[in-house]
């Protein structure tokens, strides 16, 4: 029988803070028990949205049955899935069995139960004089019913566009945009100030606020906003180049807003919208912990238009979603050298599934990260012509670490691990060199990449024990006549790598040591 685990509590007010660590990497007994969760703030009163580690012994192939109170309600080849009907104030008990194809034994979840809130309260932005014609400016009348909704309500902005400068979040509470509605944020400069205390390419800094913004930056302090849903199947707006040029042109690049900026943010739900045409980086969360990034389409065309920016934070959840960005569709981050080495608050348990990369630079890790990455899985991914594919990227000066990053079961374009980069390095550089090290790049299709440069490039640092180490590499599809690099690196190994032609490709190893192929 499935081990139980009573998590009603822990569900409504943490958003399962002490058990939303999913490491894919770790492995298991074939055959054991897996852990499934809600996503963080993903329980409502009449949903809750489930995700689980794939088990050991399971693949892509895999089907899942999703049970509640003993009855099947769905199946999924997915990590995922959305329990839709639930009664508000019940208890539920939810369990997933992973059959893996085509003749696998099935594997149970360890059983979850969890109790939903009350039916959320509803308040409507035109109660408070907002007027949806795409010209009046709405940012009062968006406040006041922030100001009025109540702990646990929904402030909600219905069909049509409502115009609006920078707006502050408050704990307890859903800012839901409804289908056909449109949260615009104006083009006027004025509209997003005073300036707040915010970071920017790895550094802390004065700039003007986001049109959605929640919490304060502190970056000794633990959270201090709390229980945050921005949800809906409307569209998040920002005010775009224009925009942007406007503030760069007042003050500078770094002191452009975001679209939507979380400062010391706790149990954060951002799902079902379209976010499209920020100034610069789309959704950027510092300092902030258990974070659910779902069923979003993120568009972008500006410079710097980064996709999903997780920075100095912990236990995210990015999963569902489509990038075409000018920039870097995800890009974790840990701050910049010398503040980022001083900080030193590393970014972890970082889980990206099921996700589609269109358009872009590609699926990051840096290039600021002097207060380190740790335990990041990739896993049924799919990546365009991204200008850089799956890359980890820094420079000399950064210190720092990388360690224990898992991707599988995707299909990419590049893997680069650089040392590095020739942009945001004016910082005063750290005592010691970063090291990047347990990288596992596993069941990954490269065959459509690009042959014109190596398709797998892997270089680390000069100073002992700053090569890059541990790195595996299995069951690799590469398209014919492909370079693999690897230059400065320690324990690295190929196995079961394919090519379209089936010969062998052109590895280029240079000051490396314990490359086996």
């Amino acid at each position: 029988m499935p081990t139980t685990v009573s998590l009603s509590r822990i569900v409504t007010t943490f958003g399962l803070l002490a058990l939303c660590h999913l490491s894919l990497a770790s492995a298991r007994p074939a055959g054991s028990e897996f852990e499934l969760i809600v996503a963080p703030r993903t329980l409502r009163s009449d949903q809750a949205t489930l995700v689980w580690d794939r088990p050991e012994n399971a693949d892509s192939a895999t089907t899942y049955e999703i049970y509640r109170n003993g009855e099947r309600v769905g199946g999924t080849r997915k990590t995922h899935f959305t329990v839709h009907g639930i009664a508000p104030q019940s208890d539920h008990e939810f369990g997933v069995i992973a059959r893996p194809e085509p003749t696998g034994a099935p594997i149970k979840s360890i059983t979850l139960k969890l109790t939903t809130p009350a039916r959320e309260s509803v308040v409507s932005v035109m109660d408070h004089g907002a007027v949806s014609d795409g010209k009046s400016v709405n940012t009062v009348a968006i406040q006041a019913a922030i100001a009025a909704c109540p702990a646990g309500g929904v402030v909600l902005i219905p069909q049509g566009v409502f115009l609006s400068g920078a707006i502050f979040l408050k704990s307890d509470m859903t800012l839901e945009i409804a289908k056909g509605g449109v949260l615009k944020g104006t083009t006027a400069i004025k509209d997003y100030e005073p300036l707040i205390l915010n970071r920017f390419e790895g550094w802390e800094l004065e700039s003007y606020a986001s049109l959605i913004n929640a919490g304060k930056l502190d970056p000794s302090g633990p959270a201090n906003v709390h229980n945050i849903s921005i949800r809906g199947e409307g569209t998040i707006a920002g005010g775009g180049r224009k925009l942007g040029d406007a503030m760069t042109k007042a003050r500078g690049l770094r002191f452009r807003c975001r679209l939507i900026c979380l400062m010391n943010a706790e149990n954060v739900e951002i799902q079902g919208l379209t976010l499209e045409n920020s100034p610069c980086w789309t959704l950027h969360y510092i300092y902030s912990e258990a974070i659910s990034c779902h069923d979003l389409t993120i568009q972008s065309k500006v410079h710097n238009g980064d996709g999903i920016d997780p920075d100095s934070s912990r236990n995210s959840y990015i999963f569902n979603c489509s990038f075409a960005t000018s920039d870097d569709c995800i890009a974790i981050k840990s701050g910049k050298n010398p503040e980022g080495n001083v900080v030193n608050r590393p970014t972890e348990r970082v889980r990206i599934f099921d996700c589609r990369f269109d358009q872009g630079h590609g699926i990051s890790i840096g290039s600021e990260m002097s207060g380190g990455v740790r335990d990041v899985v990739v896993e049924d991914c799919v990546a365009g012509e991204l200008l850089y594919g799956f890359q980890i990227k820094a420079t000399k000066d950064r210190g720092g670490f990388v360690e224990e990053v898992t991707v599988r079961d995707c299909d990419l374009r590049m893997i680069t691990v650089y040392s590095s980069v020739n942009y945001n390095n004016d910082g005063e550089a750290a005592d010691k060199q970063p090291y990047f090290r347990n990288l596992r790049f596993i069941d990954i299709d490269l065959s459509q990449a690009n042959t014109h440069k190596p398709v797998i490039d892997i270089n680390g640092f000069s100073d002992e024990g700053h090569q890059t180490r541990n790195v595996t590499f299995d069951a690799i599809k590469l398209p014919a006549g492909a370079t693999i690099k690897v230059d400065q690196a320690e324990d690295v190994a190929f196995t079961h790598i394919s090519t379209a032609d089936g010969k062998a490709p052109d590895y280029q190893i240079s000051r490396s040591t314990r490359v086996s192929r």
